[in-house]
């Protein structure tokens, strides 16, 4: 192995149909027109110098080192701003040009610090790469520039140029000395991440790199520590704190990002076993070199002293745990969920799949459910989060996945985001959306917050619809009825590919008077005039896109709403082309793949329900073993049936419920009553608290396998060191499999994707050879479409004719009042990622310490309450406290919290509604009641008490 080292072709691909052909140091060249002479050199193998370019920015020609002579021009341009032209002849090493290189390099070096040695960029410098490459051996100037200043000057007076290191950022620290004001990090800032955090103060020898307003450390400016800066640096000035611990990496894997649904490639860079920092891998088809600070920095968790590296059973939860082998813990989960199934049923037992592991993992599970246990009980967190996304699109387009690649945000028009926060939740995507809205896209939010996107640095959106929350249905519609009313639809493209009938008959409905922006104005608290403003934009303003998220499907009309947006773009011809679609933007890595390798109780890999024969066939024929043609149980039908005493025995895996699934006293009785809880992660988590056998698990970094992301994207995950606890996740089923005679003999998580190709149409054609070869694919990949398919529905709908379906309201039965008049809903932060299980063991802390409550300053005035002060929340179901953050980004009426720290248990407060159609539990919407407090509520102590209890490990003998 060694290190793998990307080209840097100094400025971005032109995307040209038309080709330029000239000759560069006597080679036939051959590239894109308005491509740069530096870029056509790089392709051609000829490396022209340069230290102010950098292939992930537009080109700026300061630093004046890629010099080269044209045949015919003056002068000598900068090859990074001068476009190739046809016959043009370039020579990039000549007399001349060597001479001003070495006197641009000799003024950079006169200001620049001579420790190598010792500078922590030392092998990894592209300033010494260069003074190396232009043959610099003498600086006339002396060594003695501006940055060279210590604390004290040379007769012992405090030096007032002095600038210390900014090590304020817990992941990367500023050293202002080293600083040859490229504007890398300035234009990285800008262009790749879009937060405009970074500005360049001073003049002449005096300029630096400045984080916001004058006396701002990193910390404290705008930085979202997303680290583009950090890679843009071409020398030590902005460098990870790991490599000064550290050194400088030796070997690096290609491997998938373990957080949200974005799925950015990494390279893994390492020395030994020990992973020195993760960089952006510029062929990632999903991120394309670029990063958040999750993805980026908060790896920690994998080494965190927290993780339970030993199996550990206990007879009941309220023993200490008690370290065991393999073998003993196996054993005594194996032959507890026998006996279970001996005294009350084969159905007593089930599993819970995890949206953080790998589809070769999740297929196993379900496969454990089926073929081992015998039954159907299998169940995913997209329960909770995207099965209305699963529903609405099947029922609609015929499949339950978004419809379009992320490349095609390059082609929006208008971007359409209903109940998602992107730059918290998916800020990778985010950044390539805010840079198509910089070009002169539109935007409208439909949310009950003011986001970040609704007015951003250069972003602003056209249309903020700012709904009560609850009321998703009666908005989508009453655009539906703007479109409709206005004859804003395309009707040669409903007449081509959706059935016309059912149009109609939509159309009809969705005409009504009662679903006029005018009438459902009551209801949402969104003005009419905005609602058909919006409505025109997206249906005639070019090319329009739908992104949403879990404010969209966790609802008690979730389905619904997700139907609708489907008939908004199919009413619009906004479906089958870049550009266009509707596309759900999933919570966590692998929450598509779960969905995929058949986690639900009614639904086989690839999404065919168990009570089709021909696909049990499939099944049975491969796995030897009959297969049930009943749906099993549900997450929450699992803890109904636990209460009622017949659901006896649960596998975790990866999942913990008791903190992110709702009514958290409910979901507590139910697994208290459970006589066998076998939780399967990386820490003692709150699901922890009431299980009978803990098997420690494997991070991401430890193991191999795919992920699926929200684009449908299959990513391969490398192993870049060796499970700390002795074997990877999908080994660990296997070995449960085998201790309840499952006679399993995988080998490696290979084998595993060849059983779900062959028994799944959608990854027919799917190897690991495929995913080495191509970085990745997007399903269905099959002997149709061998290479993947990013856009779907093309040419027609996977169901044949897209589907219209009415979008009846219906208010949900939770409801204010003068007991609760507040409409609590919650979601995600920037640094924090679901229940924080990994980022709260990080510095990722540093942002967001506590869940705080988010509430308008009308609404705590009322109640008086100021910023900071101890509030209490309590809802029909239960009550918490935490802080108040006083802000007018919700709405009088409205307030909000994450879910991201086990002592809020924000969970306790949300009640057991759910969708219609999937049981996706309501949360956006929670009546509550605020009030002063003084401090953690008595659940919240006796919680504390109890989880104390719970993780208490017998000392070794």
């Amino acid at each position: 192995m060694s290190l793998i080292k990307e080209i840097d072709y100094g400025t971005p691909a032109s995307k040209s149909e038309e080709t330029v052909s000239l000759k560069i140091d006597g080679f036939d060249v051959t590239v894109p027109a308005g491509t740069s002479v530096m870029r056509a050199a790089m392709e051609t193998g000829i490396a022209i110098p340069k230290l102010c370019s950098t292939d992930m920015v537009d080109a700026f020609g300061s630093c004046r080192l890629c010099l080269v002579e044209i045949e015919g021009r003056r002068g000598t341009p900068a090859s990074c701003t001068t476009p190739v032209a046809d016959g043009m002849v370039v020579s990039t090493q000549t007399d001349k040009l060597k001479t001003l290189r070495r006197g641009v390099m000799e003024l950079y070096i006169s200001d620049h610090p001579l420790d190598c040695l010792t500078c922590a960029a030392n092998g990894d410098c592209e300033l010494q790469d260069m003074a190396g490459a232009v043959g610099l051996r003498d600086v006339r100037y002396g060594y003695d520039g501006g940055n060279h200043v210590k604390t004290r000057d040379g007769v012992g007076e405090v030096n007032a140029r002095y600038l210390p290191k900014d090590e304020s950022n817990p992941y990367f620290t500023y050293d202002p000395s080293k600083c040859i004001v490229c504007s890398r990090c300035v234009r990285a800032c800008e262009e790749v991440q879009g937060t405009f955090a970074l500005t360049i103060e001073g003049r002449g020898f005096e300029s630096r790199v400045s984080p916001g307003s004058f006396g701002d450390d990193f910390l404290g400016s705008e930085c979202v520590s997303c680290g583009a800066c950090v890679q843009a640096c071409p020398t030590a000035t902005l460098q990870e704190k790991s490599i000064y611990d550290i050194g400088q990496p030796e070997h690096s894997v290609v491997t998938t990002c373990a957080y949200c649904g974005v799925g950015c490639s990494f390279k893994a860079e390492m020395r030994g076993e020990e992973l020195v920092r993760m960089v952006p891998y510029k062929d990632g088809k999903a991120n394309h070199g670029h990063s958040c600070v999750k993805g980026r920095f908060a790896y920690g968790y994998a080494s965190h002293k927290d993780r339970v590296l030993n199996p550990m059973i206990r007879e009941k939860i309220t023993d200490p745990w008690r370290e065991v082998s393999w073998e003993e813990a196996l054993g005594f989960a194996a032959s507890r969920l026998r006996r279970l199934q001996a005294n009350y049923g084969q159905d007593s037992i089930g599993v819970i799949t995890s949206s953080r592991c790998t589809n070769e993992e999740t297929f196993l599970v379900q496969k454990l459910a089926r073929a081992v246990f015998g039954n159907n009980n299998t169940d995913t967190c997209a329960r909770v989060c995207h099965s209305p996304t699963g529903y609405g699109l099947g029922q609609t387009f015929g499949t339950s996945a978004g419809t379009q690649d992320f490349d095609s945000v390059e082609d929006v028009d208008v971007a359409l985001v209903i109940g998602a926060n992107p730059t918290d939740g998916h800020p990778v995507f985010a950044s390539r959306l805010k840079k198509r809205l910089r070009q002169g896209a539109k935007l409208i939010v439909i949310d009950p917050r003011r986001i970040d996107l609704v007015r951003t640095p250069h972003v602003a959106a056209s249309h903020h619809l700012a709904l009560r929350p609850g009321t998703n249905v009666a908005v989508v519609t009453a655009l539906a009825h703007v479109i409709v009313t206005e004859g804003l639809y395309d009707e040669a493209f409903i007449r081509e590919r959706c059935d016309w009938d059912e149009f109609q008959d939509y159309a009809a409905f969705a005409a009504e008077p009662a679903n006029s922006p005018e009438t459902v104005e009551a209801l949402t608290g969104v003005p009419a005039d905005a609602v058909r403003k919006a409505a025109r934009l997206y249906a005639k303003g070019g090319n329009a896109a739908i992104y949403y998220g879990l404010g969209v499907t966790e609802h008690s009309q979730g389905s619904t709403t997700v139907i609708g947006l489907a008939n908004l773009a199919m009413m619009t011809g906004n479906i089958g082309r870049r550009g266009v679609g509707v596309n759900p933007l999933r919570g966590q890595n692998n929450v598509q793949g779960s969905c995929d390798m058949g986690s639900f109780p009614h639904e086989l890999p690839g999404y065919r329900h168990v009570n089709n024969a021909d696909v049990r066939d499939i099944f049975e024929k491969a796995w030897g073993v009959p297969i049930q043609d009943e749906p099993g149980l549900r997450i929450p039908n699992m803890l109904d049936a636990a209460v009622d005493g017949t659901f006896k025995g649960l596998y975790c895996q990866g999942e913990d419920i008791l903190q992110s699934d709702p009514d958290t006293k409910h979901v507590s009785a139910g697994l208290a009553a459970m006589e066998c809880v076998i939780v399967h992660d990386i820490f003692l988590n709150e699901t922890a608290n009431y299980a009978h056998v803990f098997l420690p698990g494997s991070t991401f970094l430890e193991k191999d396998g795919t992920f699926t992301n929200a684009e449908r994207r299959i990513n391969r995950v490398r192993r870049v060191m060796s499970p700390k606890a002795g074997y990877a996740d999908w080994e660990v089923t296997q070995l449960l499999a085998n201790a309840m005679g499952g006679n399993w003999n995988y080998t490696h998580p290979a084998e595993i994707m060849a059983e779900i190709a062959a028994t799944t149409p959608s990854f027919a054609n799917v190897t690991y050879e495929l995913l080495d070869e191509e970085g990745s694919v997007q399903w269905p990949c099959n002997d149709k479409t061998p290479e993947g398919t990013p856009i779907m529905h093309v040419d027609g709908f996977v169901r044949g004719k897209g589907r219209f379906i009415r979008t009846d309201y219906v208010a949900t039965d939770e409801k204010t009042g003068p007991r609760f008049p507040l409409l609590l809903t919650t979601g995600r932060i920037l640094s924090q990622y679901n229940v924080g299980a990994q980022t709260r063991r990080t510095e990722n802390v540093v942002w967001h310490e506590e869940d705080v409550l988010e509430i308008h300053p009308h609404d705590a005035e009322l109640r008086g309450v100021k910023e900071g002060d101890w509030v209490k929340l309590q809802s029909r179901s239960g009550e918490t406290s935490l802080r108040a953050k006083i802000t007018d980004r919700v709405s009088p009426g409205v307030v909000y919290t994450t879910f991201h720290h086990p002592a809020t248990q924000a969970n306790v407060i949300t009640t057991d509604f759910s969708d219609w159609a999937t049981n996706c539990p309501e949360y956006k919407v929670t009546a509550v009641q605020v009030s002063p407090s003084n401090g953690p509520t008595d659940w919240q102590e006796e919680y504390e008490s109890f989880s104390r209890q719970a993780r208490r490990v017998e000392a070794a003998e």
